[in-house]
């Protein structure tokens, strides 16, 4: 069955400002919780906010509660309660898993887009829903029972991190250039060496700079330190020498872009293509937080241990950190050549030898 899925970005920025009258006290609480409690962002919040929404606007189809042809946007969710949200059942889930593995349309403002949601969209849903069955049960004491509490994840395919070479790194950088050059070169710099996350990037104010360190405000609103060495330092101080004189409507944020805002992430999203291509590098294969991989895994091929890094990207579970440990595959080929065996091999004998030696002879 497909179900009817159209819409418009701008519209769709107007629901997130009026959320919080339109969402059903159930989920109001659920998402207040969250963003107080939790201290989630509040994108992080939205997110949940278009999951639930989501998800219980396919509940009221599946349900019969409205007609079935119904467009899922124009399914309203304000009636939704504890009584309807104890009714759902783990077949109903599979139901819905199925609808976003084949007919969720991708991209809603885009007619050509496709349909059908990898794993990764489809866990991230899974962890949203378990997520606000577990407050209902666990700490709002809405519901007695949790009927998704044996809910598995969709499973995901890991894959390696895709990162610059040392060398593909320093031609990066040897390769800036431009009318922003002192400024493309420090944001460069940072992303290499410091494994900053884009958003983190944007959002540094030139109070967060500090003689050997910055703070940085993550994700979940979580602000940690990250020391600076020396490279950092002087991409730094060169761009504060020509950031002191250029005026911009928010006098606080470090980097501005030629239009004399806080720099955006698709401006910093363009200029790392544009550099990428500049240095002879494919673009497509890299982007922004490809650098921060490349931090990472330099850092952990130099020797910085995995708690360490840890740390240094403000990753929450240590199992995020672990996909850049490929990089000690070197470690391990040369253990095993550090074997006192490595190099011996037992003379060759030939086939009588061994039958005598099998006959006791």
């Amino acid at each position: 069955m497909v179900y009817n899925v159209s819409g418009n970005i701008n519209f769709l920025r107007v629901e997130l400002m009026d959320y919080r009258s339109e969402a059903p006290e159930i989920i109001k609480n659920f998402l207040t919780y969250h963003e107080t409690i939790k201290g989630h962002s509040r994108k992080t919040v939205d997110e949940y906010y278009l999951d639930l929404r989501n998800f219980f606007r396919f509940m009221k189809i599946q349900k019969n509660l409205v007609p079935r042809d119904s467009e899922l946007e124009n399914v309203s969710i304000s009636d939704i309660d504890a009584d309807f949200a104890a009714s759902v059942t783990m077949n109903d889930v599979y139901d819905y898993l199925t609808f976003l593995s084949r007919d969720k349309v991708r991209h809603v403002n885009s007619p050509s887009s496709k349909r059908g949601l990898n794993a990764t969209s489809r866990a991230r849903k899974v962890s949203t829903i378990k997520s606000f069955y577990k407050y209902l049960t666990v700490k709002a004491g809405v519901l007695e029972e949790n009927p998704v509490l044996d809910l598995d994840t969709p499973k995901i395919m890991k894959s390696l991190p895709r990162f610059l070479s040392l060398d593909e790194s320093k031609k990066l950088l040897g390769s800036v250039d431009g009318d922003n050059a002192v400024r493309d070169y420090c944001i460069l710099t940072l992303f290499l060496n410091c494994g900053l996350r884009i958003s983190e990037l944007v959002g540094l104010n030139i109070t967060d700079i500090h003689s050997d360190c910055i703070t940085v405000l993550g994700k979940g609103n979580k602000q940690r330190t990250v020391y600076l060495n020396d490279a950092c330092v002087s991409a730094l101080n060169d761009y504060l020498n020509i950031r002191k004189a250029v005026p911009c409507a928010d006098k606080n944020a470090l980097f501005v872009s030629s239009r004399k805002a806080r720099i955006s992430k698709s401006t910093v999203h363009s200029l790392v293509k544009n550099h990428l291509e500049r240095a002879g590098l494919d673009s497509t294969k890299y982007s922004s937080h490809k650098l921060r991989h490349t931090a990472a895994t330099l850092m952990l091929h130099s020797g910085v241990d995995v708690r360490t890094l840890q740390e240094i990207l403000g990753h929450e579970n240590l199992n995020t950190t672990q996909i850049y440990t490929h990089v000690e595959s070197e470690n391990l080929r040369r253990a095993a050549n550090m074997s006192p065996l490595s190099d011996f091999k037992a003379e060759k004998r030939g086939k009588n030898e061994e039958a005598d030696e099998e006959n006791g002879e």
